[in-house]
């Protein structure tokens, strides 16, 4: 997927606003209309997941049980069109009311001055920026303005498997497993088990899954604050790409071509791998598959410190909406317990609204659910910048040669760091 840029000149003189997050022409937000239960409107609301549509009704449904007469109407793009079809209707002035936003697009649409700021439900009291992970609340602020109300959190933990731990011979994680506890379970389950085609651990490397926990826990960093540095270059970061390096060398994980051949999931959902690194996402998966009774879970080891990102989606609005007072409504319902409390009674997931994820925990009480919902009080939000895809795309090009062993990977983080931060002055041009 690739980040939409819209040219900011075109798209703010088009809008007749001024270039910066709060939005210069804006009047006070506590002037701004809200709606109520006589207010009128019809508005669009557009999605990229054609699954989600049925709960999301459910939703509305709600929703217009407070305001009987606001009309939403879904939109459904695929993912893959999603962001294109975003970006014409930007610089045309037609967004929908109310879209899904990732973290990874946000700034983009932020930065141009085409979402409509929470603060006058904020004022309002209709939403509380304490009920949701402050990670997620950073990754939707743009200029000290929240722009966008989350709607889920994926934390990334362990999987493990109960059954391959035993015949190994293997105590099962703990919560206050190290690095060296997961290392040496690896190596021995690899060891006792890896004629039967059995791995000590799988994870697919990806920044999200993978690496960017392990550069936290280390103490690194991915991205500066203020969006200008690469960190990968830091010795520390270094260190937690080391960290699948040598699980690897060791035989204690698939090799990168192993695993691009057979993702990480297939691999511990058959049973050939013991343990796995992964996102809120996967409960489904492993409640499906043939480990579903001998698998649990736990919080990702510690490194020098606890670590781990977070990521998720947004409900914003558009600024340019004619039917504001009930787009921010419906806005701020999709952030709201009893919505939010919806959706994840019908599978879709971790909530972002903190008091709404017990419904997350109860929908599998077979496993250690929590171990998703605690990392949200030491997450860090998913590293963006202006063009992110720019730079990521730089780590799927470079980083499976360190993990390979086919380069040293300081090298490899050292060419990334550079190739980055030229990419990252780019954007500030």
């Amino acid at each position: 997927m690739k980040t939409s840029r819209i040219p900011l000149v075109l798209v703010l003189s088009a809008l007749g606003l001024s270039a910066c997050g709060g939005g210069g022409n804006e009047q006070s937000a506590s002037e701004e209309p809200l709606a109520d239960e006589t207010t009128q409107a019809s508005i669009d609301y557009a999605i990229w997941n054609a699954e989600q549509q049925p709960p999301l009704q459910k939703v509305i449904d709600a929703f217009n049980g407070t305001y009987p007469n606001i009309d939403v109407q879904i939109q459904v793009t695929p993912y893959e069109q999603y962001f294109t079809k975003l970006q014409t209707q930007g610089s045309s002035q037609t967004l929908p009311d109310v879209f899904t936003m990732n973290s990874l697009n946000f700034e983009t649409y932020a930065e141009n001055g085409l979402l409509a700021p929470l603060t006058p439900l904020v004022e309002d009291g209709q939403l509380d920026p304490s009920n949701y992970p402050q990670a997620l609340i950073d990754s939707y602020t743009f200029d000290d303005t929240l722009l966008g109300v989350p709607q889920n959190s994926q934390t990334i933990a362990m999987w493990y498997n109960e059954q391959l731990f035993a015949e190994a011979g293997v105590d099962t994680p703990t919560s206050d497993w190290t690095w060296d506890d997961l290392r040496t379970a690896a190596r021995t389950i690899s060891d006792e088990l890896g004629d039967e085609g059995v791995f000590g651990i799988a994870t697919d490397l990806t920044g999200q899954q993978a690496y960017y926990n392990t550069i936290l826990q280390a103490g690194g960093y991915i991205l500066s604050d203020d969006k200008e540095t690469s960190g990968f270059d830091d010795p520390a970061s270094i260190e937690g790409l080391q960290f699948w390096t040598d699980l690897i060398a060791e035989g204690a994980s698939p090799s990168v071509r192993q695993l691009a051949d057979t993702p990480a999931p297939q691999m511990f959902n058959s049973g050939r791998a013991a343990m796995m690194f992964n996102g809120a996402w996967s409960v489904a998966e492993v409640q499906d598959s043939p480990v579903a009774d001998v698998a649990d879970i736990a919080a990702l080891p510690q490194g020098e410190e606890r670590g781990v990102v977070v990521a998720g989606t947004a409900a914003v609005v558009s600024r340019a909406s004619e039917e504001l007072p009930a787009a921010r409504a419906f806005q701020a319902f999709l952030g709201s317990q009893e919505g939010q409390e919806i959706l994840a009674g019908e599978g879709l997931g971790n909530p972002a609204f903190l008091e709404s994820q017990q419904v997350f925990v109860d929908s599998a009480p077979q496993y250690n659910i929590e171990a998703f919902t605690d990392a949200s009080e030491y997450a860090s939000p998913y590293p963006t910048s202006g063009d992110t895809t720019a730079w990521n795309l730089l780590e799927t090009e470079l980083l499976p040669s360190a993990f390979s062993g086919d380069r040293p990977v300081a090298d490899v983080a050292g060419e990334l760091a550079s190739r980055m931060n030229d990419l990252l002055a780019a954007e500030a041009d």
